[in-house]
């Protein structure tokens, strides 16, 4: 049988498809904007007829129909590996719950049997000519969970950029189950962030760090973007990437003339990534882009190749940093908002890397529900945070006010270079409470 037969063979309706799905089956949606809403829709239906199936995703962009149909969750359970927009609102009505991942480690978790798959339901390109549908714009994970699927459910969207790999970016005809085709809709595009004034400020003490031919990492949110548009506005040249999420920020350094990956250590000339979430733009410039490569996240952020990349400067957001430098970038409390993702993996890996730098960055205030400011460097974390990056692993701190080196300092030294990095009419609180936890002395002194 040809790979065409055989497709031909496999296509069926999406209700169809979902009847494999039996109660107490786990299964696997797709990561970030390759989540499939046809599918979801179609295993929504199947409310009454199932019980007690674990449904699992990567930052799915949406609420998903099993949710909304299933307020009690007696048929469907579902969770995040890293919560997106959606999952922070289901969360807060105890209807999605976070399973804990640091990023690189993903594959391995399918590759052991510790996250045993029933069914995938997954979102692809067409096949091409020779019978390989790609997985668009999320390498990630995919891989191993279709490895790990008894059965694979892929919805076939003309609308899915062709991303070149890297390393298995794509499947075979054959090692799919069976095919859905959709209604081809475009792939979700992310909304602007509006970058603040304080944003814009960290990113000008961010870009005096980078250096010619220096190798980048992105993470998420409007600091990020800032510094990416400064770049693209410097005279920065031979900047190189290797990151986890690629945005639309890269494609402006690119087009700048910034970005051109020569002075890289391994995949000289690739821009390097394991997904990418943005607008048309970023989806338009990655499709069927030599340029660019794609893999699976235990290769991107693996600290044992990160570290190969000289010169690795990687960036990332947090939510509040203790006295300590214990590092909290995915919760408010005990209330989840994102994940570790590859935080710890970047900052981790940046350390040795030769030349490298891991930059944990935040504004060092933000406006309570009241109005009234508060301080981002705390003296220790809020009840129930998550430690993302632990104090003997944090490298550099910055915010609007300079930037600070955390390693092989003492206590009482971090404590001193972390108050003079919050905002000024806070201090002395701070130095207030670190007096009390035993965390000043005598020749500390403020400038």
């Amino acid at each position: 049988m040809s790979w065409m037969d055989e497709y031909k063979s496999k296509l069926v309706t999406a209700d169809e498809a979902v009847k494999v799905v039996k109660s107490g089956d786990v299964v696997h949606y797709g990561e970030f904007v390759m989540n499939s809403h046809i599918l979801d829709a179609a295993l929504a239906k199947r409310k009454e007829e199932l019980q007690a199936v674990v449904v699992k995703t990567v930052t799915c962009p949406f609420p998903p129909q099993i949710v909304q149909v299933d307020p009690e969750r007696k048929h469907f359970i579902y969770n995040d590996w890293h919560f997106s927009g959606a999952s922070r609102k289901l969360q807060d009505k105890n209807l999605c719950n976070y399973i804990s991942l640091t990023y690189h480690e993903g594959p391995s978790f399918f590759d052991r049997g510790y996250a045993p798959v029933d069914v995938a339901l997954i979102k692809v390109t067409p096949p091409d000519k020779h019978g390989f549908v790609n997985l668009g714009t999320t390498n990630s994970i995919t891989h191993a969970v279709t490895d790990a699927a008894k059965i694979v459910i892929a919805e076939v969207n003309e609308s899915v950029p062709r991303c070149l790999g890297g390393l298995r970016e794509t499947l075979h005809v054959s090692e799919v189950d069976y095919f859905v085709e959709g209604d081809h809709r475009p792939l979700i595009n992310l909304p602007e962030i509006p970058i603040s004034e304080t944003d814009q400020k960290i990113a000008a003490i961010i870009l005096e760090q980078i250096k010619d031919g220096d190798c980048l990492q992105l993470g998420i949110g409007a600091m990020p973007n800032a510094v990416g548009a400064m770049i693209a506005q410097s005279d920065l040249k031979d900047l190189g990437v290797h990151t986890e999420m690629l945005v639309d920020s890269f494609v402006d350094m690119y087009d700048a003339g910034r970005i051109t990956n020569r002075c890289k250590q391994l995949e000289k000339g690739k821009m390097v990534y394991t997904f990418a979430m943005g607008t048309k733009k970023l989806y338009d410039f990655l499709d069927e882009n030599p340029f660019c490569a794609i893999f699976p996240v235990s290769y991107t952020n693996d600290p044992a190749v990160i570290r190969q990349q000289d010169n690795m400067v990687c960036i990332n957001n947090a939510v509040e940093i203790d006295l300590l430098s214990q590092v909290c970038s995915e919760s408010s409390g005990i209330r989840q908002i994102s994940g570790t993702g590859g935080q710890l993996d970047y900052i981790f890996g940046s350390y040795f890397s030769k030349g490298g730098m891991g930059l944990v960055c935040l504004t060092s205030t933000y406006k309570d529900k009241d109005g009234s400011l508060k301080s981002r460097i705390v003296p220790t974390l809020t009840e129930g945070a998550t430690v993302t990056v632990p104090r003997s692993m944090n490298y550099y701190v910055v915010t609007e006010y300079g930037i600070a080196n955390m390693k092989a300092r003492g206590t009482w030294e971090r404590a001193e270079l972390l108050i003079n990095l919050a905002h000024p009419d806070l201090r002395d609180e701070l130095i207030k409470e670190a007096d009390k936890m035993k965390l000043w002395v005598t020749t500390n002194k403020i400038q």
